[in-house]
């Protein structure tokens, strides 16, 4: 794209300085048939100047009584706000040394006095085409940083809801209430978090991490939607047919989540998280659980997070084939499962914010 010219509707406005009455009346002459004027007779009134006004360029005289063209310049470099504003130095001072340091203060050109009309004029308009650009180009940066922030916000909406669809219909076909998929997520978090503070796992252990499995853990269960009523609402204890079908829930899940990935072609790391936590939830530490056996850090972390996350909340609920127990009943049998059915290192996470996962437990409660 090619940007605007700088006369195409708004002159540029430049602020003139000299504390020589007589070289302020002659620029202005020279400019005002094409710019808007703005003129100082010292440092402070310029500064002043460029507060209140929108300059574009400024013309400023290197050796003025009190505060000289050197000190102006820095000033103005060090305000953000008008620290793109080229400023070039009209001098008498012709030594390499004099322009060194002007441009070492921010200064954008030279130009000699006695000024030259043609000159003066070419070197302005250089500076306020280049001005013009990198405007245009800061203004195109600052859209699309707009648009990509909009369009993140917007895939999180998208995936939140998703999220939040697919837990509630995996509820409709369960006994378990909304608050369980509050409370478990809550006790990921909690555990997530204080790994993260531990600098534990910290490949894998980031904020970012952290917000995935709290916004998955929802997904742990989705895919109890497969299992039929017969055995998913069965209200006493399941023969042993019956909980070989129940546990295929977790594989369904799984599965539900690949089929899912598989109609987009962008890679969503949330998408993996689920399938961990879908998948894995019911492995055991020792190697004893399903759907795969797995032991030890060979389970999935977001999936042994859920694991002790979704335990404890079951011993706290009433469930159709069961009733609640209390809490302490329920860190009880947590406690026996470390390092057998649980990650002993989470074990140990949770005892230490026990008043946390009590709280919430009670925060909560169905």
């Amino acid at each position: 794209m090619v940007p605007p010219e700088n006369n195409s509707k708004k002159r540029a406005t430049i602020l003139v300085v000299d504390d020589t009455p007589e070289n302020l009346v002659f620029v202005s002459e020279m400019l005002k048939d094409n710019y808007e004027v703005k003129a100082a007779t010292n440092g402070k009134t310029a500064l002043a100047i460029v507060e209140k006004f929108s300059i574009d360029l400024i013309l400023l005289d290197v050796v003025m009584p009190g505060m000289d063209g050197y000190e102006v310049c820095r000033q103005l470099k060090a305000k953000r706000d008008c620290s793109d504003i080229p400023v070039i130095f009209l001098t008498s001072k012709s030594k390499t040394e004099d322009q060194e340091f002007g441009f070492s203060v921010g200064a954008a050109d030279y130009i000699n006095k006695p000024l030259s009309p043609p000159i003066t004029m070419s070197r302005i308009k250089i500076h306020l085409e280049n001005k013009a650009s990198k405007d245009f180009l800061h203004d195109q940066n600052e859209f699309l940083e707009a648009e990509v922030q909009r369009r993140v916000k917007e895939l999180s909406v998208i995936q939140d809801v998703t999220i939040n669809a697919l837990a509630s219909l995996a509820e409709t076909r369960d006994q378990e209430t909304g608050n369980h998929i509050i409370r478990t997520q809550y006790y990921v978090k909690i555990l997530a978090d204080q790994l993260y503070l531990r600098g534990k796992y910290p490949e894998i252990v980031t904020p970012e991490y952290v917000t995935m499995v709290f916004k998955t853990a929802p997904l742990h269960d989705v895919g109890k939607v497969g299992i039929p009523d017969a055995v998913l609402l069965k209200p006493g204890k399941l023969t042993a047919e019956e909980f070989e079908i129940m546990k295929t829930h977790a594989k369904l899940g799984y599965d539900a989540i690949v089929k899912a990935e598989g109609e987009v072609d962008t890679y969503y790391p949330f998408l993996t998280t689920a399938k961990e936590i879908a998948y894995g939830h019911h492995e055991k530490w020792d190697g004893s659980g399903y759907p795969q056996g797995l032991a030890g850090e060979d389970i999935p972390l977001s999936a042994r997070l859920m694991a002790v996350a979704d335990v404890f909340d079951a011993l706290i609920s009433k469930r159709i084939y069961k009733s609640e127990m209390s809490n302490a009943e329920a860190f009880d049998i947590i406690r026996e499962g470390r390092g057998t059915h649980f990650d002993p290192l989470l074990v140990d996470i949770m005892f230490e914010r026990k008043e946390e996962f009590t709280k919430i437990a009670e925060t909560y409660k169905d």
